[in-house]
């Protein structure tokens, strides 16, 4: 697969099949992707994979929690509290994309919010990263990480794999990293969904679309 049709395929997939994924696949994928660019040579990135019983047992953990109605923990806001246009549109047309090849109607808002824990179940997935990250590190190091994401989800396509990149799992950091034993000094970035693609998921068949050029690009000759 080409660099350019590996970029074309990925896409975040919401339901997947329970076809195990071989450790050493996903353990080949998160050590190719460490060649992604990285200032001053930092490597800022930390990685768990979580699979096998250690994912059920997340899985439960998560499950109990949002039964509970336990408050939210958040490390950090994922997205700016005042998002001015044309973000802010980006972002609720895509919402409603979801929800309507989903068949939730705006109204609905119990639906929205069964459908929205099934990202705390990994939306199915065999496999799951995270990536935590040292809480000295800056801006910079944090855009090292999405580029180390971006190469295990790229790669992640080419071994025919579908992956989802989550950020939904920073409103829970001390559950998670209490989970996997992190050590104090570093804080929880995201989490990651990977396994095989379930293509009858209806959620699946969605195309985010993406702003023209004239939107962002200048060509300065």
């Amino acid at each position: 697969m080409k660099v350019t049709e590996a970029v074309a395929a990925r896409r975040s997939v919401r339901g997947f099949l329970e076809t195990p994924v071989d450790a050493d696949v996903l353990k080949a994928i998160v050590t190719k992707a460490a060649r992604a660019a990285t200032g001053g040579n930092l490597q800022p990135w930390h990685v768990d994979l979580v699979t096998g019983e250690s994912l059920v047992a997340l899985k439960a953990v998560m499950m109990a929690k949002l039964l509970s109605g336990e408050t939210e923990e958040h490390a950090y806001a994922i997205y700016p509290p005042h998002l001015a246009a044309p973000y802010r549109d980006r972002r609720f047309a895509v919402g409603e994309a979801m929800y309507a090849q989903i068949g939730i109607p705006r109204e609905d808002k119990a639906a929205r919010r069964l459908w929205f824990a099934r990202n705390f179940q990994f939306f199915g997935a065999p496999a799951a990263l995270f990536c935590t990250v040292d809480r000295q590190m800056g801006p910079p190091q944090w855009a090292d990480l999405g580029m180390y994401l971006q190469n295990v989800m790229l790669l992640a396509v080419e071994a025919g794999l579908a992956p989802c990149a989550q950020e939904c799992w920073a409103v829970y950091p001390e559950t998670i990293t209490g989970f996997l034993e992190t050590p104090a000094e570093r804080m929880l970035f995201c989490g990651m969904a990977i396994g095989f693609e379930d293509e009858s998921e209806p959620a699946n068949r969605l195309r985010s679309a993406r702003a023209p050029e004239g939107e962002w690009l200048t060509v300065r000759p």
